[in-house]
């Protein structure tokens, strides 16, 4: 067994989810659900099929984001793992939409970050053991930086008040 890293490749501005799945359809299933809760979503999605023929599988509404899950999957060659490249919202406006889809076994992860994914290969095939979503904590939060972080989420609309 060998193990890897592997460096998701994507724009700093984009949000991405990691997960697993377990069948074909994965693509059309999720690519279904997003459009159906977001109206106007922005995305692309890869999986890899990990039988038959074993191809990234992709879909998605824009031709860009597409191939950034295509390139992404490829690097990866993990079985049954898909990658959703967001652009116009973030994860936890989907996150349990697409943990709905009966598919979707898990997430590894959700995020705007960056993220390396480790991977162990053997003669069969590569498997995620896990993500490195960012960087090392640095420390606990002040009371400055709770007020910064409470009048962020407002400034950006997921608090009220």
């Amino acid at each position: 067994m060998e193990l890897l890293t592997i460096k998701i490749e994507k724009p700093e501005s984009v949000n991405m989810i990691l997960g697993q799945s377990h069948f074909i359809k994965t693509v059309e299933d999720i690519h279904e659900a997003l459009v159906s809760s977001v109206p106007g979503v922005e995305f692309g999605v890869a999986f890899c099929e990990s039988s038959g023929p074993a191809l990234v599988r992709a879909s998605g509404t824009s031709d860009e984001l597409v191939e950034l899950a295509k390139k992404n999957a490829l690097a990866l060659s993990a079985g049954h793992i898909f990658l959703i490249f967001l652009g116009n919202i973030f994860p936890v406006n989907v996150l349990n939409t697409v943990k709905a889809v009966p598919e979707v076994c898990r997430i590894y992860c959700a995020t705007a970050n960056p993220v390396e994914v480790i991977l162990a290969e053997t003669d069969q095939g590569r498997g995620i053991l896990g993500v490195i979503d960012g960087m090392k904590t640095k420390g606990v939060e002040s009371e400055e930086d709770i007020a910064e972080r409470k009048a962020f989420l407002r400034k950006i609309g997921y608090k009220l008040g």
